[in-house]
């Protein structure tokens, strides 16, 4: 058996006239981190937003741990049950704590005691220095600390898979190192995560494999080293240009 956490087999995506996913095939292995790199439309949010069900594909397969989600009779509920997802801007409800954002997933979805969900969340906030900042309302937090809080309650159920969907783009640039750090201990700790950033120094930092999605579909991919510092395709180049100090 494959030891694949998530493949996708052909995948195709079209929003009225464009085709903004044109044929995707990608395997992410268990524990493995995978960068999604590209220009804006590329389709990387996209992808990220078929693989938790928010976007229905309109061809090919969407397998999670070998079963096929994407097939319309799949509860999107439960198959969300099993995959973390932290968007671009935090998504923390306003009217609850910081504790109880991190554990209402736990506590609603996988039904675990609150007692039991609390002592997870404060454990994990304390790891990641907000245990003073429990019983907090989310807008008493800095941006950092909100994301970085949305990024606890994504694994606060141990999932499957976690999704990052450009995280650290709505942040002032001091407070993007402190989502960093907390994203290389996630992959310190094995976890298994597909992102999509804009970040090429840290994807080339965190990354085990960056995939240059370019007009909806992967132009290449590859190891970092590899692919920052010698890009195969003319398409990888020309975008990797733009960044000051990478492929000139």
């Amino acid at each position: 058996m494959t030891a694949s956490v998530l493949q996708l087999i052909g995948v195709r995506k079209r929003f009225v006239d464009t085709e903004v996913l044109r044929g995707i095939d990608l395997a992410v292995d268990r524990h493995e981190v995978v960068a999604l790199i590209g220009s804006s439309g590329s389709g990387k949010s996209t992808l990220l937003r078929t693989v938790n069900l928010l976007e229905r594909i309109d061809d090919g397969q969407i397998l999670l741990g070998g079963e096929d989600i994407s097939d319309p009779r799949v509860d999107a509920d439960r198959v969300r049950a099993r995959v973390g997802v932290v968007f671009q801007h935090y998504n923390l409800f306003p009217h609850l704590s910081v504790l109880d954002n991190v554990t209402l997933a736990s506590r609603r979805v996988h039904r675990i005691p609150r007692a039991q969900a609390e002592e997870t969340g404060r454990r994990l906030l304390n790891d990641i220095g907000l245990g003073d900042k429990a019983k907090e309302f989310p807008d008493r937090l800095s941006g950092g600390q909100q994301q970085r809080a949305a990024i606890v309650r994504a694994i606060a159920t141990n999932p499957e898979l976690l999704l990052l969907d450009e995280v650290t783009s709505a942040l002032d640039p001091e407070l993007v190192g402190e989502v960093l750090e907390l994203v290389q201990q996630l992959k310190a700790s094995g976890t298994t995560i597909v992102m999509a950033t804009h970040e090429m120094a840290f994807a080339r930092d965190v990354a085990d494999r960056v995939v240059f999605l370019d007009g909806g579909v992967i132009a290449e991919q590859g190891p970092p080293e590899q692919l920052f510092e010698d890009p195969r395709e003319p398409r990888t180049r020309a975008f990797l240009s733009r960044f000051s100090g990478w492929v000139s």
